[in-house]
């Protein structure tokens, strides 16, 4: 089987999760950034409480069992078969974390890190399809993971989801790469995701990790909003050719970026 049903194919970021040290206060802050709706699913699920928009899955948040655990954004990657994919990152180098794990009738959960150790999510649907909005204000618009080791994470990715690589570094202006599905190799337009390579502008103890984007109506609207919360910015907004986009931290540490896809740069 090499296609996920409900739109998602093999590969396709399908859903995005936080991890936070209070999810209370987590809601007041996606709440009033994004006009985001939410639903506790009970202790049983650990109360795993899901976001909306508009009516429409777009994201979760969930506390965190372990104080060491890092406060996060994680992305997942959809997949017909989380063990089969298992044993595909660990033939690949990378390291499966958590699972395969069920989680009820919602579906199975994988957490693996690749090889320049950016942890990421896998999941096989069950009754949670995924993301039941994307690309629109208020939703999950994009995912790029930030490593020291390009060279050992592209092949990485190329064998686990079936992804081509393309080197947009010209046109992004840094060294960057996009990752076109199984189906589409060579197809810019079809870009599930990238990989962004961190130089001597980070700090060497910064780990690898991805980096979640969130569409906005209003990208300097947005973080005037954040920093309305106590959020922080990480990058101030800037203008790239797919949109005005700016990094910023909640008030709990969390990392995330958000983007205005109608505000692309003009050549």
């Amino acid at each position: 089987m090499s296609a996920v049903t409900d739109g998602f194919p093999e590969g396709t970021p399908c859903w995005a999760d936080a991890m936070l040290p209070d999810v209370e206060a987590g809601k007041r802050f996606y709440g009033a950034l994004f006009d985001w709706t939410f639903e506790d699913s009970g202790g049983e699920y650990g109360h795993y409480t899901q976001a909306f928009h508009d009516g429409k899955n777009v994201a979760a948040l969930a506390p965190k069992p372990d104080g060491r655990m890092p406060t996060a954004w994680s992305v997942y990657f959809a997949t017909a078969d989380a063990a089969a994919t298992a044993d595909k990152v660990r033939a690949a180098g990378g390291q499966v974390v958590m699972g395969p794990m069920p989680v009820g009738p919602f579906g199975t959960m994988l957490m693996a890190a690749d090889p320049g150790g950016a942890v990421f999510g896998v999941w096989q649907a069950g009754s949670h399809k995924g993301f039941g909005k994307r690309g629109e204000p208020g939703s999950y618009g994009w995912t790029e993971v930030w490593t020291w080791d390009a060279a050992g994470v592209d092949p990485f990715y190329e064998s686990v989801f079936g992804f081509t690589t393309l080197d947009v570094s010209e046109e992004a202006g840094t060294e960057f790469a996009i990752w076109t599905p199984a189906g589409a190799p060579g197809a810019p337009e079809k870009a599930v995701g990238g990989r962004a390579a961190m130089d001597d502008r980070f700090p060497r103890e910064m780990p690898a990790h991805f980096l979640v984007y969130f569409v906005v109506g209003d990208c300097d609207a947005a973080v005037a909003d954040a920093l309305r919360l106590r959020g922080r910015v990480r990058r101030e907004p800037q203008d790239t050719p797919y949109g005005r986009f700016a990094v910023l931290t909640d008030d709990q540490g969390a990392d995330f970026a958000v983007i205005d896809l109608s505000q692309p740069e003009r050549g």
